[in-house]
């Protein structure tokens, strides 16, 4: 897998969960956007799970989940162009796969994919 492009380059996350629900946000930085995404993933499960103290989750549900989109699209700036660049739902979960990886590998040499939320 390539490495993380775009890392630093202003991003707006396009959502479509159905054909009537449209939404973008945008973020200064690519990361925040995949940051954001598991953020929804999270707050989904809390509202899914509310009696539930602590969830773990593994990368593959994570990944069910953007595919239930009806669409998701990265744009990112590209100065270079002046332009913003689209990026799949496929481009995206392999950016989050990166990221994720990596946070793992910090925190543990096994690089598992699952991870906890916690709700307080």
């Amino acid at each position: 897998m390539a490495g993380v492009i775009g890392m630093r380059d202003h991003t707006i996350l396009l959502l479509q969960t159905d054909a009537k629900t449209k939404t973008f946000s945008d973020y200064e930085t690519c990361r925040e956007s995949l940051d954001d995404i598991c953020k929804i993933f999270e707050d989904h499960l809390r509202k899914t799970f509310p009696h539930n103290q602590s969830i773990t989750y593994d990368i593959s549900q994570l990944f069910d989940f953007i595919d239930k989109f009806a669409d998701m699209t990265c744009l990112i700036y590209d100065p270079d162009d002046r332009a913003y660049v689209p990026h799949t739902k496929a481009w995206i979960k392999e950016q989050i796969y990166i990221l994720m990886r990596k946070q793992a590998q910090g925190h543990d040499s096994s690089a598992r994919s699952h991870h906890n939320i916690t709700n307080f």
